[in-house]
C-alpha cells in the first residue's frame, strides 16, 4: 500500500502520540464493551445512548441531537434504537417541539438498567484509565481532550452537540 506524501507530515512525537491514542481508544472501547455485556447485558453503544438520555432534560433528546451527541450516523442510531426499544430501554415518540421530528425517551426500565450498570462501568474506568495516571496529569489531559473535542466538532461532519455530560447518571435527580 502506498500513501501520498502529505504536504505537512506529522512530527515524530505527534505520530507516536496519535498511535498511543489509537491503542488506548481501541483497547479501552473493547474492555468497556466486554465489561458492560458481561455484567449488564448492555453494549457500549447501549450504555452511551442510555447515559446521554439520562443526562438530558426530561431524559429525552431529539434523534438528530442524540446522534450528534454520541457521534453516530443518524440511520445507524435509528436501527440501534429499534432494538433498544424492543428491549424496553427507550421509546421513540413524536417530538414535543416539532411533530415531524422524533424524540428518544429513556424509560424507567432503561434508567434502572443504566443505574445498575454504572457502578461496574465507573470501576472499570477508574481501574483502566485513571489508576495508572499521575494525579498531576489529570487536569492537563482534561484540557487537551476538551481542545481536541472542539477541533473535531468544529471540523467534523456531525452537527455541534447541544450539551455535554458532566456527571454520572446516579447523580441525576
Amino acid at each position: 500500500m502506498s500513501f501520498e506524501p502529505d504536504a505537512d507530515p506529522l512530527s515524530d512525537v505527534r505520530q507516536e502520540t496519535w498511535f498511543a491514542y489509537m491503542r488506548v481508544m481501541l483497547r479501552l472501547n473493547y474492555e468497556m464493551n466486554r465489561q458492560l455485556q458481561a455484567d449488564s447485558d448492555l453494549s457500549l453503544q447501549d450504555y452511551d445512548v442510555l447515559n446521554a438520555l439520562a443526562d438530558s432534560p426530561d431524559s429525552r433528546l431529539r434523534l438528530t441531537a442524540l446522534a450528534a451527541r454520541i457521534g453516530l450516523e443518524r440511520t445507524r442510531l435509528s436501527h440501534h434504537l429499534q432494538r433498544m426499544a424492543g428491549r424496553g430501554l427507550v421509546e421513540r415518540t413524536a417530538s414535543t417541539e416539532d411533530g415531524r421530528a422524533v424524540d428518544v425517551v429513556l424509560t424507567e426500565a432503561g434508567l434502572g438498567v443504566l443505574r445498575a450498570a454504572t457502578p461496574g462501568h465507573v470501576a472499570l474506568v477508574r481501574r483502566m484509565f485513571f489508576d495508572g495516571l499521575d494525579d498531576d496529569l489529570v487536569d492537563p489531559l482534561h484540557t487537551a481532550l476538551e481542545q481536541i473535542h472542539e477541533q473535531v466538532v468544529t471540523h467534523g461532519t456531525l452537527p455541534r452537540p447541544g450539551q455535554w455530560q458532566h456527571r454520572w447518571p446516579e447523580h441525576n435527580g
